[in-house]
């Protein structure tokens, strides 16, 4: 019952203002970084301590400023007793340094990965992505912000005082048990905390004040606007400034996105005003909103009970304060310059669509696929080419929305069903809410820079527990000429690992199809039938060389070659 009061403090008490002093992370810089995942405790609610993992403190972790073209060593030492990984999330780095599943960090080790700062200025952030652990790992504390400064941010007149008039807002719920331990996986998350603060106050100069807000929730999308409704104008989406600021009174924000936001305080010294959540006005099918899924027959065990849900609350609390010595009082009128990719000159299109695996009232509790296969650490979904421009098309066959994110690049959305998306989605991003009920979304990126042809990069739903229970998969970005992969048909069936030693994995496949293995000279060495959507091959008996696979199928008939080592 603690929760929900908790919770309906928030939403009543509108003209109150919060109890606690905004917590403000501290800052690191430097061409080495320390990092210690550790384990802490937290007096969240009076009685039993909440125990917590955060890096370098009890909860979430400092805030990493970075310049562009210069290179950080960041040694990430896990202090935890569990297994973990960190993932620069929306920095463009190298697959060896992106901490993925597949980069993990043993308990009592240190990952240092080096790595050269590419990223237009912006707000990134940092987590755990450990696969079937990031939701876990993320709710009990881990995450903090990275700044990253360049030099066409430096020539404009903005706000960069940290913690002045430049705030970072890590704004997440969580759910708490009677003995004031976190949940990991519950509907009831009705703790709101904005940097780990709980009810928080902040002063604010009478002045402009940028705020760069990261949600860092696991499910929840906010609706952000101020109390007395003014206008706003946000400045940044995911991956660098826009082309020119964007007047708004509200901002849908979900899970994973971020957004730089230039506020006016000038005319309102002595005034308390509040940073909301508008969920009354959130639209149906979003998380957060009154109704979750398309219809009231799509249900969440206690989503209703959630007062949250479906409500405007209370984010943060600022109290307008003296202006400082030297404020920012203007917004400045353009940015930077963007270019984006040419449609035109794109080289592949895929395809994405999202579905439930069960229909029906449950479809919405999940789990959720991607092309109908979930997540597997062994198979490669999509081979890229180095230095492709590429279209995604995402389509949403589910009843809810979900965040759609994907590693390594940042991306320019083309259209929304068709539609031109609005003038704050017109820059980079990594994140993408796609909404719900056969909605299609379609993006352009160029996979540039960094390549591996061993080791992923992955996309998947940034809605945590969806990831987690795995609407998730993985893509090679493959070195040049290493032309490997050959498909002379245009199919998404693809093989992993290639080159391979004893075992290759075939994946997109369909029942009573043939695969026949032929060697350099079309001399048949291995065939056998498919009975599932993926089959595993020992090839063992094979020597080392160029093989030829040839999948027999009335209507998609296709070959592929690969390596055997």
């Amino acid at each position: 019952m603690k929760l929900i009061i908790s919770a309906l403090t928030l939403i009543t008490a509108y003209h109150s203002f919060g109890q606690n002093p905004l917590a403000i992370p501290p800052t690191l810089t430097g061409s080495n970084i320390d990092l210690n995942l550790q384990e802490g405790s937290v007096n969240f609610y009076p009685g039993n301590a909440t125990s917590t993992y955060g890096a370098n403190g009890n909860l979430l972790g400092p805030t990493l400023i970075l310049d562009k073209n210069s290179t950080v060593t960041i040694n990430v030492t896990n202090s935890l007793m569990d297994t973990s990984t960190i993932h620069w999330h929306g920095m463009h780095v190298a697959p060896e340094n992106d901490g993925g599943p597949h980069t993990v960090i043993p308990p009592g080790t240190t990952w240092s990965p080096v790595i050269p700062v590419m990223d237009w200025a912006a707000t990134y952030w940092y987590h755990p992505h450990l696969h079937m652990h990031t939701n876990e790992h993320v709710q009990k504390g881990i995450a903090g912000m990275i700044i990253v400064r360049d030099n066409d941010e430096a020539a404009l007149v903005l706000p960069r005082t940290y913690g002045v008039d430049d705030i970072p807002l890590v704004i997440q719920t969580k759910a708490f048990d009677t003995n004031n331990q976190i949940v990991v996986m519950s509907a009831l998350d009705t703790a709101l905390m904005v940097n780990g603060t709980i009810d928080p106050v902040a002063t604010v100069p009478a002045q402009v004040v940028r705020f760069r807000i990261l949600n860092g929730s696991s499910e929840r999308v906010y609706n952000l606007g101020l109390s007395n409704n003014q206008a706003f104008y946000q400045i940044a989406s995911d991956g660098g400034l826009l082309t020119a600021p964007v007047s708004m009174t509200r901002l849908m924000l979900a899970p994973g996105e971020r957004a730089e936001l230039l506020v006016d305080f000038s005319s309102q010294l002595g005034q308390a005003i509040q940073l909301m959540s508008y969920g009354a006005e959130l639209p149906s099918a979003v998380y957060g909103a009154t109704q979750p899924g398309m219809g009231a027959g799509q249900v969440i065990p206690n989503y209703t009970s959630n007062p949250l849900n479906g409500n405007n609350f209370i984010v943060v609390d600022f109290d307008v304060i003296a202006a400082t010595a030297s404020p920012i009082t203007t917004i400045p009128a353009s940015l930077v310059t963007h270019t984006p990719y040419l449609e035109a000159n794109a080289n592949a299109t895929r395809a994405l669509t999202f579905s439930p695996v069960n229909m029906g009232p449950t479809a919405i509790q999940g789990p959720f696929l991607i092309n109908m296969m979930p997540f597997d650490m062994m198979m490669i979904n999509q081979f890229v080419p180095f230095e492709n421009t590429e279209i995604w098309t995402l389509t949403n066959n589910s009843p809810i929305a979900h965040p759609f994110h994907i590693h390594d690049v940042q991306f320019y959305v083309l259209d929304i069903n068709g539609v031109a998306p609005p003038l704050n989605q017109k820059g980079r991003k990594d994140v993408i809410l796609v909404p719900a009920g056969g909605s299609v979304v379609r993006f352009i990126a160029k996979f540039d820079d960094f390549y591996n042809d061993t080791l992923p990069y992955m996309y998947h739903c940034h809605m945590l527990t969806h990831e987690d229970e795995g609407m998730m998969g993985q893509f090679l970005v493959r070195s040049p000429g290493a032309g490997i992969v050959e498909e002379m048909n245009t199919n998404s069936t693809s093989i992993f690992p290639n080159p391979c030693d004893d075992f290759i994995t075939i994946s997109d496949v369909s029942m009573n199809e043939e695969i026949s293995i032929l060697d350099a000279s079309g001399r048949l060495m291995m065939k056998q039938l498919v009975n599932d959507s993926f089959i595993k091959l020992n090839l063992t008996a094979l020597t080392s060389g160029v093989y030829l696979i040839d999948i027999s199928s009335l209507s998609n008939p296709r070959k592929m070659k690969f390596i055997k080592n």
